[in-house]
């Protein structure tokens, strides 16, 4: 089930097709891009999703690493806020997480470690279950910042990242998804989010587009 769709060397190539295909379904917004009033999140670039080592593997997260990088490097540049989500859960209280997945992602573990090439790239929030916003205090940071906007990238597309989109849209912040600046573990899903996510409640863009709207604004 698991792929590599993107690698350093196609990234830019693949999201241009899905960003066409969303396009041709006209579910591309092509008006200015506003950044203004925009947070940053990075969701679960962990080790236990980004090292091969682990059976939670990702194989195409290595590839949107160095764009997640370059991201929060404009947004701390530019006095805005990045948020990098890290999921933990102990025993006894990963309720429903543990009885789906079978495991914990512990906070003892290395693995649940945010990888060393974002972690000290903004502010982490400890979250427990799919949605970055659920019982984490979030929207409150968020808004007491001032934030209209979020810009969702990390891991998984079509998991913790569409959880968190949606719960963004709900809270009334607008969403913006860049395809290339989210992985999961196949093309399938991965498209499968984007275009749901497209038609509900977010913008699709690419991680290029966000940094030259954030350089030229």
């Amino acid at each position: 089930m698991k792929e590599k769709y993107f690698t350093d060397s196609t990234v830019e190539l693949c999201s241009r097709s899905m960003m066409e295909e969303l396009r041709q379904l006209k579910l591309i917004r092509d008006e200015p891009l506003e950044l203004g009033e925009s947070a940053l999140i990075i969701i679960d670039m962990q080790r236990f999703f980004l090292e091969e080592s682990s059976h939670a593997f990702i194989p195409s997260a290595g590839a949107i690493t160095g764009r997640l990088e370059r991201l929060a490097d404009l947004f701390t540049e530019r006095g805005m806020p990045v948020y990098l989500t890290r999921h933990i859960n102990s025993a006894g209280e990963g309720g429903m997480m543990e009885k789906w997945w079978g495991e914990l992602i512990e906070e003892k573990d290395p693995l649940s470690e945010i990888c060393a090439e974002l972690e000290k790239k903004g502010e982490t929030i400890k979250k427990t279950g799919y949605d970055a916003f659920f019982r984490t205090g979030l929207e409150q940071i968020l808004k007491e910042r001032g934030v209209r906007r979020v810009v969702i990238t990390g891991v998984m597309t079509h998991i913790c990242c569409t959880a968190t989109a949606l719960s963004a849209f709900a809270a009334g912040f607008g969403v913006i998804f860049p395809v290339d600046g989210t992985a999961t573990g196949n093309r399938l899903f991965h498209e499968a989010a984007l275009l749901n996510l497209a038609h509900s409640c977010a913008r699709m863009v690419t991680v290029n587009q966000v940094a030259e709207a954030m350089e030229q604004g």
